[in-house]
């Protein structure tokens, strides 16, 4: 029986989703079953094998509900395969002063939920579409002169899901065959 993954997101306007459905399909790909969820939804997180869990960033932190989820879950998440990813407009240029900003973003959520350890962390580069921002967003964009553009590396994305689709299975020994 095939396993199965949640890979769920929090998202304000709309890109992590994409990464998301990106990181879903390669999972596909692995035979596993897999539904992509906003952590919004009343979710029965039991019925899942492993989970993958993605947020936008905002002004440095995670967004609430991912954390909220994070937290509903604990008691479960703690107990199967948990990989983090981020959608982050500091990682346009991946540099190691760059993945160590992003890194520190989790540091909050690490110690809300410090029995939850994830199998890996993806650090990827987001979108800023300012026809998609409200007044107030767009205003702190143009404040923190955040580069406009989508900066999401597709193939990073999808590399970095083949290489959990093994964990995330339960099979750790399928990364080096």
């Amino acid at each position: 029986m095939a396993k199965k993954i949640l890979v769920a997101y929090a998202t304000r306007v709309g890109s992590t989703i994409e990464i998301a459905e990106a990181i879903a399909a390669v999972l596909q790909e692995w035979g596993v079953e897999v539904e992509v969820r906003s952590t919004h939804e009343r979710l029965d997180i039991e019925h899942y094998d492993g989970v993958v869990l993605g947020s936008a960033i905002r002004m440095g932190h995670w967004l609430p509900e991912a954390v909220e989820f994070l937290q509903k879950h604990r008691h479960y998440l703690k107990t199967i395969p948990v990989a983090y990813f981020t959608a982050c407009i500091t990682m346009t240029e991946d540099t190691e002063e760059n993945r160590e900003t992003v890194l520190h973003y989790f540091d909050p959520v690490m110690q809300t939920v410090p029995e939850v350890r994830p199998i890996s962390i993806g650090l990827f580069a987001g979108e800023i579409d300012t026809h998609k921002l409200g007044v107030m967003p767009r205003i702190a964009i143009k404040m923190i002169h955040a580069p406009i553009g989508d900066y999401r590396n597709w193939a990073k994305i999808r590399s970095w899901a083949s290489v959990i689709a093994p964990q995330l299975m339960g099979e750790p020994e399928m990364l080096y065959p």
